[in-house]
């Protein structure tokens, strides 16, 4: 089931991944136990998250059964981008990128991994 998945992920999606495996190193790095911070970020992706699902299309559950990771994908990256920027701010980031050069080698190195186990995927059963 990985297998056919990974042969036919999209490139856009792909790239998604990639932003969430950032993500992931990033916040791995400077987690914190603010219970303020997760819920803000929370009622940040309700909100914004709501609003881009009303743009796109209609908010019901025929919508959120047949598209179930594009309207969690609408939620979760407003999520992911309230919650990072609270975790990083006043740590000396310039945009996404660490100030610790061997943090942004391991988000890359991540990155780089998942992109080249897809692409064999795609080789492989192509």
């Amino acid at each position: 089931m990985l297998l056919r998945y990974l042969k036919q992920l999209p490139t856009g999606i792909l790239i998604l991944w990639c932003y969430l495996i950032w993500y992931l190193v990033i916040a791995a790095s400077y987690f914190a136990w603010d219970m303020r911070l997760w819920l803000n970020s929370m009622g940040i992706a309700l909100i914004v998250g709501t609003a881009l699902i009303l743009a796109t299309g209609p908010l019901n559950l025929d919508r959120i059964k047949n598209n179930f990771f594009q309207v969690m994908r609408l939620v979760l990256c407003p999520f992911f981008v309230s919650s990072f920027s609270a975790l990083t701010k006043g740590k000396g980031f310039f945009l996404v990128f660490s100030p610790i050069m061997q943090e942004n080698l391991i988000a890359l190195l991540a990155c780089c991994v998942f992109v080249a186990l897809t692409l064999f995927v795609k080789r492989l059963h192509g």
